[in-house]
C-alpha cells in the first residue's frame, strides 16, 4: 500500500509523538511504499519563529531517523520542497464550499485559542493543503490522531467530488487510528494531551537528559488518594503515568496496577522514569550521530525529495489535464 504521513517541525519531539504517530510508521515501513514528510507549511498557519523553523525542521528529520524511518524503506522529505502541494490544495479550493472548511473541529478550537482575529486563511485552508498532501501521492493508507481523522473524511469528499466532476483521478484514502499512544496527557494538565507547543514541564522531550526526565514525571501532577489505578476519569494524573509506564513496557495498564498496588506515588513515578530513561537512551545516541553530520541529514532530504518528486508531478501533470490548465 501507499502511505502518507507527516509532522509540524513546531517543536521538539515527544514521547506522545513517538507512540502516537512514529511508531506506527515505523511497523508500515517494513512492507508498504511510504512517504513521510516535515509539514513545514502547515507550521506556519500558526504564529511562529522564521529564524527556529528550519531549526526544528531539521530537528524533526533527525529525530524521524533517529527513531528508526528508514531512508532505504521511506522516502523522507520536506513538504515545502514539493511545489504540487500548494499548487494542488488550489486546485481542490474548486471543489471545496467554504462552509464544510467553517465546520472543521480543528480550525474552530484553533480561532478560539487565537481570536477571530488573530486567525488567519491560512488556517481555514489547513484541511486543503493537508487533502493536496494525501491525494498527491495517491495514498491508500494515513496514520492519524483523533484530532485529524475529520481532515481525512474531508480529503475522501473533495476526493470523490474531484473524481465525479473531471473523471478518475485520485485514489480515496483510508484511515488508519493508533490503537494507543494518543492517550498520553500534559504532565501538568493530564486534561489536555502532551503537545510540543506547551509548556516544557508538560512535555516528555525525545532529547531530555535522564535528570530532566526524572525531575518532570517527579513532578507531574497526580491526584488525591494512595492508590495506583487506572481510571482516566476520577484519576486522570496516575491514569496518565500508567499509560506510559505500560506502552513502554507494553504491557495492559491493568497489569502496572498490580505490579505497583503496595507502591507509593513516589515509588511509581521512578520506575516510570527510569523507564523512560532506558527506551530514550538509544535514541539519544543514534541522535548525537545524525547531528554530528548535517550534511548526511540533508542528502537524505534531497534523495527523499527526488523521490516524492516523480509522483508528485505524474499526479499534478493528470489533475492539469483534467481540469484544462495549459501544461507544456
Amino acid at each position: 500500500m501507499r502511505v502518507f504521513s507527516g509532522i509540524r517541525p513546531s517543536g521538539h519531539l515527544h514521547l506522545g509523538n513517538y507512540f502516537g504517530a512514529i511508531q506506527s510508521w515505523l511497523n508500515l515501513q517494513e512492507k508498504n511504499d511510504c512517504f513521510f514528510c516535515i509539514a513545514d507549511l502547515h507550521a506556519i498557519t500558526t504564529p511562529y519563529d522564521p529564524e527556529r523553523l528550519k531549526e526544528y525542521t531539521l530537528q524533526t528529520a533527525i529525530d524521524y531517523l533517529s527513531l528508526g524511518i528508514n531512508p532505504q524503506q521511506s522516502a523522507l522529505f520536506v513538504q515545502s520542497t514539493i511545489p504540487q502541494h500548494t499548487e494542488l490544495a488550489w486546485v481542490l479550493a474548486i471543489v471545496a464550499s467554504i462552509s464544510e472548511l467553517n465546520r472543521m473541529t480543528q480550525y474552530k478550537a484553533k480561532v478560539k485559542e487565537l481570536g477571530s482575529s488573530s486567525a488567519n486563511a491560512a488556517l481555514l485552508e489547513y484541511p486543503l493543503l493537508m487533502a493536496a498532501d494525501i491525494l498527491l501521492y495517491q495514498t491508500d493508507l494515513v496514520p492519524v490522531g483523533k484530532d485529524q481523522k475529520q481532515h481525512v473524511e474531508l480529503t475522501r469528499a473533495l476526493a470523490r467530488r474531484f473524481n465525479q466532476r473531471f473523471g478518475q483521478t485520485f485514489t480515496l484514502p483510508e484511515t488508519m487510528m493508533a490503537k494507543q499512544g494518543f492517550n498520553i496527557k500534559a504532565l501538568q494538565n493530564p486534561e489536555k494531551k502532551m503537545s510540543k507547543t506547551s509548556s516544557a514541564k508538560d512535555c516528555l522531550f525525545l532529547n531530555d537528559s535522564p535528570q530532566e526526565i526524572q525531575k518532570k514525571i517527579q513532578a507531574a501532577v497526580t491526584d488525591p488518594g494512595k492508590e495506583i489505578k487506572y481510571d482516566p476519569e476520577k484519576k486522570p494524573g496516575i491514569s496518565n503515568l500508567i499509560n506510559i509506564y505500560a506502552l513502554l513496557q507494553k504491557i495492559p495498564a491493568q497489569k502496572v496496577e498490580r505490579l505497583f498496588a503496595q507502591q507509593s506515588y513516589r515509588e511509581f513515578k521512578e520506575a516510570v522514569s527510569k523507564e523512560v530513561v532506558k527506551v530514550l537512551e538509544e535514541f539519544q545516541v543514534k541522535q548525537e550521530q545524525w547531528l554530528s553530520h548535517p550534511s548526511w541529514v540533508e542528502k537524505v532530504l534531497e534523495e527523499g525529495r527526488e523521490q516524492a518528486e516523480v509522483v508528485a508531478r505524474e499526479t499534478m501533470q493528470k489533475v492539469r489535464k483534467r481540469i484544462g490548465l495549459f501544461s507544456n
